[in-house]
């Protein structure tokens, strides 16, 4: 079943026919023909399987998960598939990353929503426990849902990373959340996770070490 399911995501995913100035790789989701430039030189401009595993859960749940108009932030947006998809489905995303990730991903995310979305979604900088309460005061910003993709791996700002969600996180919000597993830092960072949030698996895929996560704050999922 893990492998059925796989095969058809991975199905959503194709490369253009023809050679073009500008190499770009294709996605079908939520009813759209998705493009996508890549960044061959940095890990953050890269559509990684996670990304896929998370759009693919979007729009084959979206009635148990109803963006359309909910607040949406995904940290750590890369290339920006997860916010397109997510901003397709009818949410008002706002899609972030470091500095120098954000021209390529304003680009793919602004080619691929114009004229397409019910709300047009914004691209803004977000430095994992930089400058948190300045650029998303708690007072005003409130998401229903937060997403991340792939966003744990073998980097120096895990504890920034958990600063971050918990920052941005209410009581009544959901994290969406795809994981790859590698090394072990990844099982030490669920374990500080789940001493802030409750954890629950939504989707496991054994063959790509990939697990989807739906997490609230403590005491707050079943309420």
């Amino acid at each position: 079943e893990d492998e059925q399911i796989v095969t058809e995501i991975m199905r959503r995913r194709f490369i253009p026919a023809l050679i073009t100035h500008k190499a770009w790789e294709g996605f079908h989701f939520a009813g759209h023909e998705i493009r996508i430039t890549e960044a061959t030189d940095c890990y953050g401009a890269v559509v990684w399987p996670s990304a896929l595993i998370l759009c693919y859960f979007l729009e084959t749940n979206s009635k148990q998960y109803n963006l359309v108009d909910k607040n949406v932030i995904e940290i750590g947006a890369g290339t920006g598939l997860v916010s397109i998809v997510a901003s397709l489905l009818g949410a008002l995303v706002t899609a972030t990353d470091l500095p120098e990730l954000l021209g390529n991903l304003q680009r793919n995310v602004f080619q691929n929503t114009k004229l397409k979305c019910k709300h047009q979604p914004c691209v803004k900088e977000l430095s994992w426990g930089i400058d948190l309460e300045e650029n998303f005061p708690r007072s005003s910003c409130h998401f229903d849902y937060i997403m991340a993709a792939d966003v744990v791996y073998h980097h120096p700002f895990l504890d920034e990373l958990l600063l971050t969600f918990d920052h941005l996180c209410k009581n009544d919000t959901v994290i969406l959340w795809a994981m790859k597993f590698r090394l072990d830092k990844e099982n030490k960072f669920v374990d500080k996770f789940q001493t802030l949030f409750d954890l629950e698996v939504v989707s496991n895929f054994p063959s790509l070490n990939i697990t989807l996560y739906k997490a609230m704050r403590k005491g707050r999922m079943k309420a």
